[in-house]
């Protein structure tokens, strides 16, 4: 028997999210049903709302989760009901051609429920990113229901599905920063200062926050940043090869995705230094660089996807660094809000008030 639950829904392209009632199927093989405890509200959500990821409307918002497992479907062993779980949107087949090279974290088919959850019509629902977690329950490939330590608040647990791990991943994993590297991130939102915390506890030696909001850059310093630049004000290239004895960092990580971003990190890097992109570009955009430039500086340009992560691997990870009192998690979270609320959330969201709204369920 499907479930009928409370689920906030975009309809069209720009128009403001609903919350309705949708039917979650029974979990068919190799699926999970997850009761959704808590869901932070990450901007690609508002990128579906407005239409700029694809048209399959309508969609069933949320993806950055935590839950229980209530029920599992033929063929799954590894989960159990009552098992507490962060939700991924990437699953890693094992077969595609990246998996069998051993890249599991470039997964090309990462697998997603196979059933669709519909409106009372039976109108399917896109779920954003396989998930679609602003609900009271949802339907995920069982791959996708990581285990992590209960002992984590859901609240805080949710944003390593997404955000955290995002920007973490950026500096660990796809910029590979080590002890003693110095390290420049540019854009302080919840993406953002992740790769400030990512790289602080890599060990660091300078981590260079950039932003041209006063307040972001206060927060950076809460999650391990060693110098701010306000950009409103100072020249961030120049201020940070001033910081990295003339030279410029050794990693520095776009957490913004625009032109003006890219170009500020491509030239803020030291020779033969890492520019890792983590902000989502607009579609529309392009970037123009001299090619004598890429080639006489070096280096490398990186796009980090969902912070190069292996799930199953690294939410342990990032949760146990948070109950261990070394990653503040709690600090991300500016608000805690309710289903109904995440319209005026995502208006919050764009003003840059908040670093997550959460919604609690």
């Amino acid at each position: 028997m499907p479930h009928e639950v409370r689920a906030v829904v975009a309809r069209k392209r720009g128009a403001p999210v609903e919350v309705q009632p949708v039917n979650v199927p029974d979990p068919g093989r190799g699926e999970a049903l997850i009761s959704v405890q808590a869901c932070g509200v990450c901007h690609t959500d508002l990128h579906y709302r407005e239409g700029a990821i694809n048209d399959e409307f309508p969609f069933l918002l949320g993806h950055e989760a935590a839950g229980v497992v209530e029920e599992v479907g033929d063929g799954v062993t590894d989960l159990l009901p009552g098992d507490y779980v962060v939700i991924a949107w990437r699953a890693p087949c094992g077969s595609c051609r990246s998996c069998r090279r051993g890249r599991p974290w470039y997964c090309f088919a990462s697998r997603n429920a196979a059933q669709p959850m519909t409106l009372l019509d039976g109108t399917p629902l896109s779920p954003a990113l396989g998930i679609g977690a602003f609900a009271e329950k949802t339907l995920v490939a069982a791959a996708q229901a990581v285990k992590v330590d209960p002992a984590a608040r859901p609240e805080v647990a949710g944003l390593v599905g997404c955000g955290v791990m995002a920007g973490y991943g950026a500096a660990v994993n796809t910029g590979g920063v080590t002890s003693g590297d110095t390290v420049a991130v540019i854009g302080c939102g919840g993406v953002g200062n992740a790769a400030v915390a990512g790289a602080s506890l890599a060990g660091a030696r300078r981590v260079i926050a950039v932003d041209i909001d006063s307040a972001k850059l206060d927060g950076a310093t809460r999650f391990g940043a060693t110098h701010v630049v306000n950009s409103r004000w100072a020249d961030p290239v120049e201020t940070v090869r001033q910081l990295t004895g003339g030279h410029g960092a050794d990693v520095v990580i776009d957490a913004v995705g625009r032109p003006e971003t890219y170009q500020q990190a491509f030239a803020m890097r030291d020779l033969a230094g890492t520019l890792v992109l983590v902000g989502v570009p607009d579609p529309e955009t392009t970037i123009d660089l001299p090619l004598i430039d890429v080639f006489s500086h070096g280096g490398a340009l990186k796009s980090s996807w969902y912070g190069d992560c292996l799930p199953s691997r690294d939410f342990p990870i990032l949760i146990d660094l948070h109950l261990s009192g070394k990653l503040d998690l709690k600090g991300f979270v500016t608000e805690k809000i309710g289903l109904d609320e995440v319209e005026e959330a995502f208006d919050r969201m764009r003003r840059s008030e908040v670093l997550r709204s959460v919604v609690v369920i």
